[in-house]
This record gives C-alpha cells, structure tokens and sequence, in this order.
C-alpha cells in the first residue's frame, strides 16, 4: 500500500478536479454521483490512506477523546474501558486512554499530556482531581464524569447508588441469617468506599444489628488487602460468619485468606462481593456479587460525549445507574456460633 498517495493523485486516475476529490472524501453532497464512483474507486485502487491530522485542522477537530482511567490493568476499569471503545465505534472518533495512579501529581500530568494533543472531549474514571479542576475543564471540553459527583456538573456525571448497593449485599447476608458480618472497605479517601460502607451500616441498622467497629478493615481494592483483612480478624480472634467486600478483587483475596486458614466458603463463612465482575461467575465458589453495569457505564460515557459534541446544552441531571445483586454459591445460612 502506498501511504504517499495524495488527491492529486486520485485526480488524475480518475479524471476529475482536485476540489472534486477534496468534495467527496469530506463527504459533500454537492459532487455528482459518477464522479463520486470515480474518486472513490481511484481512492481504494491507490490505497489511499487520509490524513488525520491535515483533516482534523480542517474540520477544527483532532477526532480524539481522551479518558483518564486509573489503572488500565484492573478488570474494573477494563470493562469501562471496553464500554467506551465500543460506545465510539463507526463515530470517527478515537478514545486515548492515560493512567492516573489514584495519585494527583499522576492525573493532572496526564490530563495535560491529552490537552497538548488537543482532545476533542475528555473521560474521566473516579480519581482525585479537584472539583474546581474538573469544572475548569468543563469549561473548556466536553466532560463525562463516571464515578465523580460534583456539584455543578449534574449535568455531566455517570453515578451508581454505592448505598443502595451496599445495602444489598448486607442485607441478603442478614436475611440469610448472619448478624457477624465483617466488612472490608477501600481507602478513606475514595466516596464509593464511603458510601458502601454506609450502605453497610445502614443495612445493619434497618435490621436492628449492632455496628461493631471490629469488623470493619480498610483495604485499598486490590486483591492482597482482602486477604490481610482475613488475617487481621483472625489474629485479633475477632468473630465473624460473613464478609461483605467493597469490591469483588478483595472478595477473591479475602477467599484465598481463607482457604489458606482452611476456612470453606460458603461453609464456614459467606462472601459478598461488589462490582460483578466477568471473573466472579467463574470464581470457586461462583461470587455473590452486587452488578454494576460497568460496560454499559463506558458505553454512556461515550455517548454523553457525543451528545456534547453535538449540541453543548446537555439534558438535565443524569439518573443514577440501577444496581442488582448476583446471588450465587458464595453465601449459605449461618452457622452459629460465628468463627
């Protein structure tokens, strides 16, 4: 294929003016449709290949949307990810993933390093920037928020109800009989961690439960942290007949915790997760999990976009995204007494 060829070029082969060319593969319909056939034809004979960015200068676009996730390899973010590449297929637009790190420093690094190559909209996936940073940003680009509330840009924010979903896990573990249920959270500092461990104490309170601070353990929503949270309740002889985790990945390392103490799931101890993720269908036991729709979540990201791209008056405040939970083999009655 020649990547050199140029209008020129497809003028000449196929016998038409060069304004010609340039009408028909910016799409105009003020080209008479022979002539149309000609180019095009030419055009895939010499394997031409347009110009990018010579057309993005053209049309004031650059036909590129950056999304800021904050680890690309967690299955979280992937199945966004996933969502919004499939959301800009057969658009024109291509998304540009960068990494944020859950780290300041990190994200706004890389918010400038899509600035530079000149972004036509911007996704952001959770992470830390400040709120007047993210409003400064929206007056400048298209913005879809997922995960992030902040007042002001209603207009702009995908968001699930964390409380309802916590809520959820709790309470099918307490309907399923348990009343020592520990519950491994995310940092601090993250509001989804926040709010599903108020969903949490919420559920608790509904059924008349006692909160008992003891079992509560602050992971990071990585895998290593669910099983040290195991360890921890285990070497402070702390009792418990369930666990409810922040999020699947600690779920997976709060089994592992177990299963090397040679505690069963479901057996001796129910395990909740949250997120579904794909893997968690898969897990030994099969995970009970609360589903987020997270490729669906991607898939509206990218449209927000478009739909800004579009028209910058967007609708009004976006609904919250519903939440289910996934009741598989991972949760059985309690025993009594509790480990």
């Amino acid at each position: 294929m020649n990547r050199n060829v140029t209008i020129k070029d497809i003028a000449r082969a196929a016998d038409v003016s060069i304004s010609t060319v340039s009408r028909t593969l910016n799409g105009s319909s003020t080209v008479a449709p022979d002539k149309q056939q000609r180019v095009l034809e030419a055009a895939a004979r010499l394997g031409y290949e347009p110009n990018a960015a010579a057309q993005g200068l053209v049309r004031g676009r650059s036909m590129t949307i950056g999304v800021l996730t904050q680890d690309i390899a967690s299955p979280f973010y992937n199945e966004v990810a996933r969502g919004i590449d499939v959301g800009f297929v057969d658009t024109g637009y291509q998304p540009i993933f960068v990494n944020g790190h859950w780290e300041l420093q990190d994200e706004s690094a890389a918010i400038s390093a899509l600035t530079r190559r000149q972004v036509d909209g911007l996704i952001i996936l959770g992470g830390r920037l400040k709120d007047d940073q993210l409003h400064a940003l929206a007056a400048r680009f298209p913005l879809a928020l997922v995960g992030r509330r902040v007042a002001g840009l209603e207009r702009r924010s995908l968001k699930v109800d964390n409380i309802h979903g916590a809520w959820l896990a709790t309470t099918h573990l307490i309907q399923m009989g348990h009343r020592r249920i520990a519950h491994i959270t995310g940092m601090a500092s993250h509001r989804d961690a926040l709010d599903r461990l108020e969903g949490y104490r919420l559920a608790l309170a509904d059924a008349g439960v006692p909160f008992d601070p003891h079992l509560i353990y602050e992971g990071d929503f990585h895998e290593p942290s669910g099983s040290q949270a195991v360890d921890h309740w285990l070497g402070q002889g702390t009792a418990f007949s369930a666990i409810f985790s922040a999020n699947d990945q600690m779920a997976y390392g709060a089994r592992l915790g177990l299963y090397r103490k040679g505690i069963r799931v479901p057996e001796d101890v129910s395990l909740v997760g949250f997120d579904d993720l794909p893997a968690s269908q898969f897990a030994l036991p099969p995970l009970t999990s609360v589903h987020q729709p997270l490729f669906e979540m991607g898939q509206q990201a990218a449209s927000l976009i478009l739909q800004q791209l579009k028209d910058a008056d967007t609708s009004a405040e976006l609904p919250l995204l519903p939440l289910t939970l996934r009741v598989r083999e991972s949760v059985r009655y309690a025993r009594s007494p509790a480990l």
